[in-house]
């Protein structure tokens, strides 16, 4: 079996200590890939570095809506110049944040008009972050003139809101709080999601699933997202592992072996 975590945070510093240890178990785990996703350009950076000494680890390179604030003026020179670096596979995170509002929703929404706009051009695919502003961020999608490829991370909302991100093209990526006890939209969404657009994910160090729920998360931990999955369609884990793989490999676009 190999298995896909299609968004980590190996940079994160809850992760200093073991690091290494973290990466080893990921593969002992059958989780034989993953992406190290960005939320600043030195996190990004710390993506990056991280990707280029770990043959399991792909990298991406975004701006947060929680630092859309702080971004430097020339943050969108760097991020190209990133994205075009070896097994930097995807812009991201970027999106828009109304739970925390850490920055201001006209800022998130600029900063995240540029980084689409700047996919786009590139040609790469995305990663969003959607809490709490789905209605803004389907509005948004709509008038877009072009959408770039790209994925929901970590689903939160409806079934509804579920089928209008896949209309639209976009995968859908589903983390712990799947497993949780009271989640039924979530699980309910994951019925939906053709199978060709479903996704997992730990966002890890964060959202651990059950039966980890409450410690910190490590991209090991997928597999309880994966099973939840697989039970939820009624396949086995194997096949789901496999159906998972091959749509963040089409998505990522890198080899499926």
């Amino acid at each position: 079996m190999r298995v896909f975590d299609t968004h980590c945070h190996l940079d994160d510093e809850k992760f200093n200590e073991d690091r290494e240890e973290a990466y080893q178990r990921m593969l002992d785990a059958e989780v034989k890939c993953c992406v190290c996703v960005g939320s600043d350009l030195p996190s990004s950076q710390r993506c990056i570095d991280i990707a280029a000494t770990h043959d399991a680890v792909f990298a991406a390179a975004g701006v947060h809506p929680h630092e859309a604030k702080d971004a430097p003026a020339d943050y969108l020179d760097t991020l190209a110049h990133m994205l075009a670096l070896p097994r930097v596979i995807a812009l991201g995170e970027i999106g828009l944040d109304y739970y925390y509002d850490l920055s201001p929703r006209d800022v998130q929404k600029r900063v995240m008009a540029e980084q689409v706009e700047l996919a786009v051009q590139l040609d790469v695919p995305v990663i969003f972050h959607i809490r709490d502003a789905h209605g803004d961020m389907v509005d948004f999608f709509r008038r877009c003139k072009q959408l770039p490829s790209g994925i929901i991370h970590c689903f939160s909302g409806s079934p509804e809101t579920a089928r209008e991100y896949v209309k639209m093209g976009f995968y859908i990526s589903f983390a712990g709080p799947l497993t949780f006890k009271k989640a039924p939209h979530l699980q309910a969404a994951a019925q939906e999601v053709p199978l060709d657009r479903l996704l997992v994910e730990t966002d890890s160090p964060y959202l651990a699933p059950e039966p980890k729920r409450g410690r910190r998360n490590e991209p090991a931990n997928v597999v309880y997202t994966l099973n939840k999955l697989a039970e939820l369609r009624g396949l086995p884990v194997e096949e789901m592992a496999e159906i998972t793989w091959n749509n963040a490999c089409a998505l990522y676009r890198i080899p499926r072996e």
